[in-house]
């Protein structure tokens, strides 16, 4: 299949590069660092010029940041997009404006789908990401086989917008992980509680967890981007679940501490690093407790 890829950032790299390895001819875009189109394009990808090229593919990735860049983007293709095409968004996004796109994309015979994903740049190079999706079950049965091509575990949730209304929940879960995280130890360095005794202690019990590992392992040893997802990400993800939330009535007094902990991070300057860094004395005008 021909596959166009747009968003070849850290997850959209990985995903390319086992699609090619599965045999699929794949066009990426170039944006604003070279480096992965140039490696991606050394592989076997082809470089498209313009939005117009590459919506001549089957199937179109995006793996883009947020829901309005995701429509722009959209409004960008929609004048060279023709019947039978998939568009599949591959980021975290509004599952409201996602399936508001998706009407939009049917409506001219264009099938669309919702896959967020699990897992970090490691998991997509490696190709054993997991998939979320949202889609028609005709579109899911025609995508799953690429899906395949960088994931391992693929869960169809129903209709297009239930994939990252899944995701946000998941995200959810995560984001107030690193929170609790982040504050827990800060209140050890406060009361003089040693960083590499107490994280070894909780490894054997229930606060054991994969947040925990990446934040705090590499911590111990002077690195706080052991986990390399941006503030930024995270307080747009979590804003989007507080969306959610609020439209199902589950919009709590957590959901909103977990909501300021982000949203102050980007206000205070940090948007830019990774929320491992909540765990660093320098953005303690965030996370001190």
């Amino acid at each position: 299949m021909h596959v166009g890829l747009i968003g070849a950032g850290m997850m959209g790299h990985g995903m390319a590069v086992n699609l090619l390895k599965h045999g699929h001819r794949v066009s990426v875009i170039a944006h604003s660092n070279r480096s992965p189109i140039d490696d991606l394009v050394a592989r076997g990808a082809l470089e498209a010029r313009s939005l117009a090229e590459i919506a001549g593919a089957e199937a179109i990735i995006l793996c883009l940041t947020t829901s309005e860049v995701v429509a722009e983007t959209l409004q960008g293709l929609a004048p060279h997009l023709r019947p039978g095409q998939i568009v599949l968004d591959a980021g975290t996004s509004d599952p409201g404006v996602t399936a508001r796109l998706a009407r939009e994309m049917v409506s001219r015979g264009i099938a669309f789908a919702d896959i967020p994903l699990t897992g970090g740049p490691e998991q997509a190079e490696q190709g054993v990401l997991g998939v979320l999706c949202g889609a028609d079950p005709e579109t899911f049965t025609r995508i799953a086989p690429l899906l395949a091509c960088f994931a391992t575990t693929v869960r169809h949730f129903g209709p297009p917008g239930t994939g990252h209304a899944a995701k946000l929940i998941s995200n959810y879960l995560v984001t107030g992980m690193v929170a609790l995280v982040a504050e827990a130890f800060g209140a050890a360095r406060l009361a003089g509680i040693d960083w590499k005794n107490l994280y070894e202690v909780m490894l054997n019990g229930s606060g054991n967890s994969g947040v925990l590992r990446k934040m705090v392992a590499p911590a111990l040893e002077g690195d706080f981007n052991g986990y390399r997802f941006a503030l930024a990400n995270a307080a747009k993800d979590i804003g989007y679940y507080a969306g959610l939330a609020a439209s199902l009535g589950c919009r709590t007094p957590l959901t909103e501490a977990v909501a300021e902990t982000f949203s102050k991070a980007v206000q205070t300057g940090h948007g830019g690093r990774n929320v491992s860094r909540l765990l660093d004395p320098a953005t303690d005008d965030v996370s001190r407790c």
